[in-house]
């Protein structure tokens, strides 16, 4: 009992039940107020009915002709019939067996003395027939109380059964809740001793609590992928760094143990220093995914001009990749406009037009393109050089992740990854294709509002 007054589903199921007795209490009494009323009229009704049916005998025929009615209506055996009086100025009754005190004008209820010599209650009405007359005319309250009776003992039978009922739905339902609660409870605590691949378990309901429970996988899987990223940026940076600092304590251990002439200590200094600028170079990529990731520069969006940023571009870089030995084309659309960080969205398609030179082979024809498709904007590099593999596009975007070819290369494998942070920033996603021969690198984004 102590753990259901603790639990709050049994507390929310009770709750329901105390409130279904109070509701369905407050039912019973109105109607039986209401029922109770409409029976008491009915009777006010009959009372003056009669009551007016012996005024105008009187007005007819007289005190005598009332006398005999009145006498002729209580020798009727009937067990509704109906009382009378007729009672002079000082209270004494002068006709009908009605045996009351002189009441006063109008209808109310009144005390009377029945057969048996016990007090008994009734409704009347009064009515001055004369200056000297007072007729009253009355029915006994007992048929009415006895179906007042009858009503409350039907309605405690049915209150009772309906509260047994409704207390044995509160139990289930506090049981059915709690269960589907301690589910949820028991799969976080088996997460929490460390097994992070259980889930939730999901119903075929599709009710709240399978919502909830779709929801919380949801989340445990984003969880699960970002610890397993977190593992291999971890084991990744480990490994990309080892190589940077093992050269810079063997050039520092040379300077140090060689005899060399003072050309040669500035030469270890400066490879030292560069192998250092390598180390804060990997560390500001890496900064720099992060910043982009956790989406505070989203509030200083403003409308940018895409055809306008990606001409600028070929400009600037064509000549580079044309000494290089590869060329720069481009095809973009007017007005392509975005809502982002001009300068991020520059960074990204920088990146992406470097990797297009760094991993093509002299002679690589690279094209820059800007189309708007729908309420989309594609900004597209693509190249004829050797291409990604199908079964490797999925991975080239993740942090430090880099072909076997491309070992050779300067880098950290952080450029994919960082455009693919840009695009994510601004709504949109990076996408790549093999074009067999080439590859497709598009950043897919939402169209913006123009520019006022």
């Amino acid at each position: 009992m102590r753990n259901r007054q603790s639990s709050a589903a049994y507390r929310i199921a009770f709750t329901n039940f105390v409130a279904f007795a109070v509701g369905l209490a407050l039912l019973g009494f109105v109607v039986f107020t209401v029922m109770h009323i409409a029976f008491m009229r009915q009777l006010d009704s009959m009372i003056s009915d009669e009551a007016q049916t012996l005024v105008d005998e009187y007005r007819v025929g007289g005190s005598r002709e009332l006398a005999e009615a009145i006498s002729e209506r209580e020798m009727v055996n009937s067990p509704t019939r109906m009382m009378y009086a007729i009672y002079a100025p000082n209270g004494q009754r002068v006709a009908g067996s009605l045996n009351s005190k002189r009441p006063a004008l109008g209808v109310h209820d009144i005390e009377f003395v029945d057969s048996a010599g016990s007090h008994d209650s009734a409704r009347g009405i009064a009515i001055d027939i004369s200056s000297t007359e007072r007729l009253l005319v009355a029915d006994d309250l007992e048929w009415i109380e006895r179906i007042d009776e009858v009503v409350i003992g039907v309605f405690a039978i049915a209150f009772l059964a309906a509260c047994g009922m409704a207390f044995g739905g509160a139990l289930i339902l506090g049981g059915y809740l709690r269960r589907r609660l301690q589910t949820i409870s028991r799969s976080a605590e088996s997460i929490i001793g460390g097994e992070i691949g259980t889930r939730v378990p999901i119903g075929n309901a599709s009710d709240e609590f399978d919502q909830v429970a779709t929801t919380l996988n949801r989340m445990l899987d984003r969880i699960e992928g970002l610890l397993a990223n977190l593992r291999q940026v971890s084991s990744d940076l480990a490994h990309d760094l080892r190589t940077p600092l093992a050269r810079l304590r063997n050039s520092l251990e040379r300077g140090l143990t060689e005899n060399e002439d003072r050309n040669h200590a500035a030469a270890v200094v400066e490879d030292a220093i560069q192998r250092v600028d390598e180390v804060l170079s990997l560390f500001a990529a890496i900064l720099r995914i992060a910043e982009v990731e956790s989406g505070e520069t989203r509030q200083l969006f403003k409308p940018v001009d895409l055809s306008e940023l990606a001409r600028d571009l070929v400009e600037s870089y064509a000549p580079a990749i044309e000494e290089n030995g590869r060329t720069l084309i481009s095809s973009i659309e007017p007005q392509l406009i975005v809502l982002g960080d001009r300068e991020l969205l520059a960074q990204a398609a920088i990146n992406l037009l470097e990797n297009a030179q760094q991993h093509t082979a002299v002679g690589t024809l690279i094209k820059l393109t800007g189309t708007a498709v729908g309420d989309r904007i594609h900004l597209e590099v693509m190249d004829n050089g050797p291409g990604i593999p199908a079964e490797d596009i999925g991975r080239v975007v993740k942090r430090f992740a880099r072909l076997d070819r491309s070992r050779s290369t300067a880098g950290y494998g952080l450029g994919l990854s960082l455009v693919d942070a840009i695009a994510k920033l601004h709504g949109g996603d990076l996408r790549l294709k093999d074009l067999a021969p080439g590859l497709s690198a598009t950043i897919d984004l939402p169209a913006g509002r123009q520019p006022s």
